[in-house]
């Protein structure tokens, strides 16, 4: 979201003006302890919390002079709206001198993150009194109509009602002689004014988001207009009188339904960009269509025109086909005529009538998350799987619907969801829209003109804009004291933008400082396309740290922080930069972009501790469990939690799993990866190791069997699990018993907890003779044409086959008797049942040829094609470890008794 100062811009020209009075500010009224001060100089901040009213009702009772100096007024407008007129009728006789008025709604949010609209329906009359007043924004509120004083307000030259629900301008708003910024975007705009024509100082002017189907030929008369947006509006066509904006430099009409524009727009002397994507245009003038400023993705050009409608009695064409896919299929055909398709990994996809022009084939799969298909940035959290769609790269006639199941991440401030594709051996963030399925399950909706992977993704807000040659500012959406001003010559084409600011919390600081005056500002981060450096200096604006003002403060203390890229260290270049210093803010000049955080401590040493800090903001604080399934203590469930949800995923588990306490804290990084690792009397489950990949939003979770060679019959086994930091190594760490005994980012141990296999059910003491239950020796099932199926690698098949188990056992070969029986034998016990069956029926098959091939025949004819192609995996890779063993030692293909070690074909 483009966050360049619409609206902003003018504020910001007046406050420059202050600039020094805010640096002789009179001090905080009224402002209750640890708040922002209310009155600082000219400025009145009355939004910064709740109870602006109320607040200002008592300044204006008291009648402090104070007020007769005030030219600046900020009050957030989500008050009740009779105390709201109320109070705004004093403000005439109270503040004579007042430039600015912002009465913005925005400040609180709902479940989605959208900016909710404030309670503002109107205006007193008696603020057309205010006449020095030049600036008023009253965006995100409700207001229906223009108020009527506003037209009487002659010396306003801002006027802000972006996300209304403005119907209509009135023809008295041709009465501002000096209006020279006008927004009214996001509102229901269906008809302009024809006075608005006789705004002869008016420059900008953004009609976007509403409902225009035409333009008053009146609008040609804006003789000074050098911005016009009309965009994502319903116009079909554009006036002649366009010809007449002279001054016009940018024209901007994306997203309507123009089936044809003027020639006369070529022919625009100032005429910089003209934004023509996503029309109905089949045909642009040549002078258009060859100029380098115009853009016309999205169009029909060259096409014919649509057909007439078809006379009575001809076929309707069947409407687009719905397609609803089972865990089966991991492909479809998509024709011309369109379609919607819901897979069943939670994915839609919306194909319009001729996003392509011959019959594609689409596959699909979801991918887990791995740091190799996930890009992550420093500060960002992964909130889905990878989905990737194929064929790669092949671009569609129209853009496709896409939308990805999410569930949405409980810190919201200043936070963004966007879709991730990769795009051109490089990532990039898609413009998406949230749509709520549950209050706990949401839809990330964006458009895709071609195929590859996918993902949803948590970022701090961005805002990004194109710089011209001719300078221009960009603030930040969630920290608006954040901004970067870039002034005329910083570049000599056109260069983008991006600003990301991310909030950090004192608390945090001031323990690792252990100094309760420390404070920080937020955090920083710039970054640009094109070369690496601007031509002139650009001027980065930060607050100061919470507590500190630019009155009180110690300069000694202050510390602006510089993160050197790549190497992600942080170096202080304080005295290398002229900080400027207001009540509020510091401002520096930078020529490059990269990292900045403004620190107050009494430290003089601040690098090592500035990237200690910089890694805690990142840190999630987890637990590790370890569970074993109270029917079945082989069935080991594994899993890491963000210290959050570990009460409540215990209280659920618990019913049907038992284990040790969770794990002390733990500190992950997002995308971090661990292991676990069975150790001790050694319980086995593959080669002992199970790898995942941390992601603070997903569930970490592995259910594994494990087995142990000791004997179970006479006494159960104890064991341990310990989870390491880093991939998985050959062998646990060496020194793990000393690693245990230190903690942190950079210890490789994390936590281990106990696990204990109980003695097989049945048994007996030994002379007492053999119990009713199973127990094999360790199996050898296959040979080395075939390849091994090992122990574990059965119960891995037994833990996947579930309620099929029955049709499993009968295409085995199974008489229904002894499935009869060992139904019977294992009642109320699913887990035993399976496994029985399995066992049983291979130790029948032991020495014979052929029974791996009649499992995996069994699993294809039960419509368990997913385990079958598990299974093929497995001996596919035990027959590869087989031949390489022989190409290494030189040898002859051996006989099947002196086959390679069944564990060698553990996967």
């Amino acid at each position: 979201m483009a966050a360049v100062a619409e609206g902003l811009e003018p504020e910001a020209a007046a406050t420059e003006d202050d600039a020094q009075d805010a640096v002789d500010a009179v001090g905080a009224v009224d402002a209750e302890p640890g708040d922002p001060p209310l009155l600082v100089g000219s400025r009145l901040s009355l939004d910064l919390y709740p109870g602006g009213c109320q607040r200002l009702r008592h300044l204006c009772a008291r009648q402090s002079p104070q007020l007769l100096e005030v030219q600046f007024m900020q009050l957030s407008s989500h008050e009740d709206p009779r105390l709201l007129e109320t109070t705004l009728a004093q403000v005439p006789c109270s503040l004579r001198h007042l430039r600015s008025l912002v009465l913005r709604g925005g400040q609180q949010r709902d479940v989605l993150g959208a900016c909710l609209r404030g309670s503002l329906t109107t205006l007193p009359a008696g603020l057309s009194g205010l006449t020095h007043l030049a600036h008023l924004d009253l965006s995100f509120n409700s207001l229906e109509t223009l108020p009527g004083c506003i037209p009487q307000m002659h010396g306003l030259s801002t006027l802000l009602l972006s996300h209304n629900h403005l119907s209509e301008l009135p023809e008295a708003l041709g009465a501002l002689p000096a209006l020279t910024f006008l927004y009214v975007t996001h509102n229901c705009l269906r008809t302009l004014p024809k006075a608005l024509g006789a705004l002869s100082t008016l420059q900008c002017l953004d009609l976007s988001q509403n409902l225009l189907d035409t333009l008053p030929p009146e609008i040609g008369g804006l003789s000074s207009l050098t911005e016009l947006n009309l965009a994502s509006n319903r116009l079909q066509s554009l006036p002649a009188s366009l010809a007449g904006l002279r001054s016009l430099r940018l024209l901007v009409l994306h997203s309507n339904l123009l089936t044809s524009v003027p020639t006369s727009l070529a022919h625009l002397p100032l005429l910089t960009r003209l934004d023509l994507r996503d029309n109905q245009l089949r045909d642009v003038p040549p002078e258009l269509l060859d100029a380098p400023f115009v853009r016309l993705r999205g169009n029909p050009l060259g096409e014919a025109p649509p057909a007439l409608p078809s006379p009575p009695g001809t076929p309707t064409i069947p409407e687009m086909p719905r397609l609803f896919l089972n865990s089966d299929l991991d492909s479809f055909l998509v024709t011309p005529q369109g379609c919607s398709v819901t897979l069943a990994c939670g994915v839609r996809l919306q194909f319009p009538a001729g996003a392509t022009a011959t019959p594609v084939s689409i596959r699909y799969r979801l991918r887990l998350p791995e740091p190799r298909l996930v890009p992550l940035g420093p500060h960002d959290s992964l909130l889905s799987h990878v989905l990737e769609l194929q064929p790669h790269g092949v671009a569609f006639q129209q853009e496709v619907g896409l939308w990805l199941l999410f569930v949405p991440p409980r810190a919201r401030r200043c936070r963004e969801v966007v879709v991730r594709t990769l795009n051109d051996d490089s990532w990039s963030d898609l413009e998406t829209h949230l749509e709520e399925e549950t209050p706990k399950r949401l839809w990330a909706h964006c458009q895709v003109p071609h195929f590859s992977w996918f993902l949803v993704v948590s970022r701090p807000v961005s805002n990004a804009c194109l710089v011209p040659p001719e300078g221009t500012l960009l603030y930040s959406s969630g920290h608006p004291g954040v901004k970067v001003t870039f002034p005329p010559g910083a570049t000599d084409e056109p260069r983008q933008v991006y600003m990301q600011v991310v909030r950090v919390a004192s608390g945090e600081l001031r323990a690792l400082l252990e100094e309760p005056g420390a404070a920080a500002s937020p955090l920083l981060c710039l970054s640009q396309s094109g070369p690496p450096s601007f031509l002139q200096p650009v001027t980065v604006q930060l607050p100061l740290p919470p507590g500190v003002t630019g009155l009180s403060l110690d300069r000694s203390c202050l510390h602006l922080l510089y993160r050197t890229p790549p190497e992600a260290t942080w170096d202080d270049i304080t005295t290398q930069v002229a900080l400027e210093l207001t009540h509020l803010y510091a401002r520096f000049r930078v020529t490059h972009f990269s990292w900045y955080w403004l620190w107050y401590t009494a430290k003089t040493r601040v690098e090592g501790l500035a990237r200690k800090a910089w890694e805690r903001l990142r840190l999630h604080r987890v637990s590790l469990i370890a569970l074993q399934r109270r029917r079945d203590p082989e069935q080991v469930l594994l899993q890491c939690l963000p210290l959050s949800k570990v009460d409540a995923t215990l209280r659920r588990l618990l019913e049907r799993y038992r284990g040790p306490e969770p794990s002390d804290t733990v500190e992950m990084f997002e995308g971090e990866k661990f292991f676990a690792a069975f150790e001790k009397d050694r319980p086995d489950c593959v080669q002992g190791r199970v790898c995942f990949v941390f992601y603070s939003h997903l569930k970490n979770v592995k259910e594994v069997y494990v087995t142990t060679t000791l004997d179970r019959q006479a006494q159960a086994v104890r064991g341990q699990v310990s989870f390491y930091r880093g991939a998985v190594p050959e062998d646990v760490p060496e020194e793990a018993e000393a690693a245990r005994h230190r903690k942190g980012t950079d210890s490789p141990w994390m936590a281990t907890l106990p696990i204990k296999l109980p003695r097989l059910r049945g048994s007996k003491a030994p002379g007492q003779g053999q119990g009713t239950s199973l127990s094999l020796a360790p199996l050898n099932l296959g040979d080395a044409e075939t390849g091994f199926l090992t122990q574990s690698n059965l119960l891995n098949v037994a833990g996947r086959l579930g309620p099929d188990w029955p049709a499993v056992a009968l295409h085995l070969g199974m008489p229904y008797r002894e499935l009869q029986r060992i139904r019977h034998e294992f009642r109320d016990d699913l887990d035993g049942q399976i496994r029985h069956m399995l066992f049983s029926w291979a130790e029948r098959q032991a020495g014979q040829p052929g029974a791996v091939g009649r499992l995996v025949q069994a699993l294809e004819q039960s419509d368990r094609l997913d385990v079958a192609e598990e299974v093929r995996a497995v001996l596919e890779l035990g027959r590869q470890k087989y031949e390489d063993s022989i190409q290494r030692t030189g040898l002859a293909p051996l006989d099947p008794s002196a086959s390679p070690s069944p564990e060698s074909a553990q996967a």
